[in-house]
């Protein structure tokens, strides 16, 4: 009995100081973030030179969220009919419109800058939260604010989005 308790603890511990060394650090998400703003702004980019922006958009959600390693809640901004994108071709969807009616392709407005602003961060181990404002610049330089919440999971040494809400603030 006290060798099995004690090979319990042994084994725990390992696990637990494996958990920590892979945990995650505000400078994680924000460059998480900052990685997320480029691939928006790059996906409007490519379809404004003529590329293929569909695949910009795929790479984007194949790199950054976590769709391969299980569950992803996103509930975009601009989604009133289907509100929830439970698998990746729904958020492709979102992205560069297509599958869903409503999704006129929100990354491919074009935005030319997206600035997050985190009003909290909560970090557990190797998942994470970050919630704030992010504002989005149109070519015409006018900046569009939006609220989110965004979840983290560390996975295979990337951080990558498992929650993802956004909406745009209420109207006074």
């Amino acid at each position: 009995m006290k060798i099995q308790s004690l090979f319990t603890f042994s084994a725990l511990s390992l696990f637990s100081a494996s958990v920590y060394a892979s945990g995650i650090s505000e400078a994680d998400i924000i460059e998480a973030q900052k990685k997320w703003g480029e691939g928006i702004v790059e996906i409007g980019k490519v379809k404004t030179d003529g590329g293929d922006y569909t695949e910009a958009a795929k790479e984007l959600i194949d790199d950054l969220y976590a769709y391969d390693h299980g569950s992803v809640a996103f509930k975009p901004t601009l989604a009133a009919d289907d509100q929830f994108r439970g698998d990746v071709d729904e958020a492709l969807s979102y992205f560069v419109g297509g599958m869903i009616e409503e999704d006129k392709g929100f990354a491919i407005k074009p935005w030319t800058n997206v600035r997050f602003e985190n009003e909290e961060v909560i970090i557990n181990g190797n998942q994470a939260i970050a919630m704030g404002n992010y504002f989005f610049t149109t070519v015409e330089g006018e900046e569009v604010k939006v609220e989110y919440s965004f979840g983290y999971t560390h996975v295979d040494d990337e951080l990558l989005i498992n929650l993802h809400h956004s909406s745009l603030p209420y109207a006074k």
